[in-house]
């Protein structure tokens, strides 16, 4: 599987539209050049740093913005992990990523579990998820999680418990921890012996700087690749056999202690 990470900027001058414009480009762009999956930012739209301006830019996942990614997967004919919006619902807003078929078809939407405290308006603005996600792409069963939940590996253990090989990490990480993001990203690679690919943001927006450094490891936690901070477009290629011949090899998930 050929996977495009788009490491898009964020610029808390720039308006939305524009933004979404550049987004659109970038993903039939990497459609042509032969990705199989492209995947974007964390709440690249509004900006995660932007809360004053959630409310104005949520809307549910079949909304003009949802509806205009899934033609735009259809169009482009790739799977689309559409990074995260604020998405409305009838009891609260979320922070939720979607995922598309090449058909435009919306196989999974994954609300953040774990929000951000920290000087963060995240946790007041909205509301958490419940649900672990996993999703069939392209014979890979990919598991879907958001920044912050990289932190808490019971997650990523639960992913792996619902058949997860690939975790995909949409995020707005910023500088000050990007060496925790690094560290956090091969960990999660090496402690479930399942490939790792996140997708980070750059750009400033407000008070706060996007660290960039998406970046890929395979089953042995091994680096694929690294951006730097600029905006750009991470490629890299998961093979399947390789993450189930690792688990054969060196099968140390069968020696989990369960009920701990």
């Amino acid at each position: 599987m050929r996977i495009a990470a788009i490491q898009l900027s964020v610029d808390g001058d720039e308006p939305g539209a524009l933004r979404a414009e550049r987004a659109h480009a970038a993903i039939h762009a990497e459609a042509r050049g032969g990705a199989d999956l492209v995947v974007l930012p964390e709440m690249w739209l509004p900006g995660f740093f932007g809360f004053q301006d959630y409310p104005a830019f949520a809307e549910p996942l079949d909304g003009p913005e949802g509806s205009t990614l899934s033609r735009i997967a259809a169009d482009a004919g790739v799977y689309l992990c559409a990074g995260s919006m604020v998405e409305k619902a009838a009891d609260g807003l979320y922070n939720t990523t979607v995922l598309f078929r090449p058909t435009g078809e919306c196989i999974a939407s994954y609300r953040k579990m774990h929000l951000y405290g920290y000087g963060s308006a995240e946790q007041a603005t909205l509301s958490p998820g419940t649900e672990v996600v996993t999703a069939a792409v392209d014979g890979l069963t990919i598991g879907l999680s958001t920044c912050y939940d990289l932190r808490f590996p019971e997650l990523y253990r639960a992913m792996v418990d619902r058949g997860a090989e690939l975790f995909v990490i949409v995020a707005a990480w910023p500088f000050p921890r990007v060496d925790a993001w690094r560290c956090l990203a091969r960990a999660r690679a090496i402690e479930n012996q399942a490939a790792v690919v996140g997708c980070n943001s750059a750009g400033r927006q407000g008070a706060g700087t996007y660290a960039g450094s998406s970046c890929a490891f395979n089953a042995w936690g091994t680096p694929l690749g690294e951006l730097d901070d600029r905006p750009g477009v991470l490629h890299v290629d998961i093979d399947a056999a390789h993450i189930r011949a690792a688990r054969e090899d060196f099968p140390a998930l069968r020696d989990r202690v369960l009920g701990m």
